[in-house]
């Protein structure tokens, strides 16, 4: 697969979480919760969960690269 062809499928991938999760937090409450349109959504609850577990996994991926870099260079 070619470069350009991976950064296209790349830049899909992210535009399409990013305008799920915009109709999920922003748009979703303005309908009737007996819309069917809910059904389409997890509850509202990991609109917050999943974004936080995320940044832990990050900031926590982050902490062991630089963790591993200090020890290596006092080594």
């Amino acid at each position: 697969m070619s470069d350009k062809a991976t950064g296209g499928l790349m830049l899909f991938a992210a535009a399409s979480v990013c305008i799920y999760y915009t109709v999920w937090t922003i748009l979703l409450p303005f309908f009737d919760a007996s819309s069917p349109v809910h059904d389409y959504f997890p509850s509202r609850e990991w609109a917050v969960r999943i974004p936080a577990f995320i940044l832990v996994i990050g900031i926590s991926a982050i902490s062991l690269c630089l963790g591993l870099v200090i020890i290596k260079e006092h080594q």
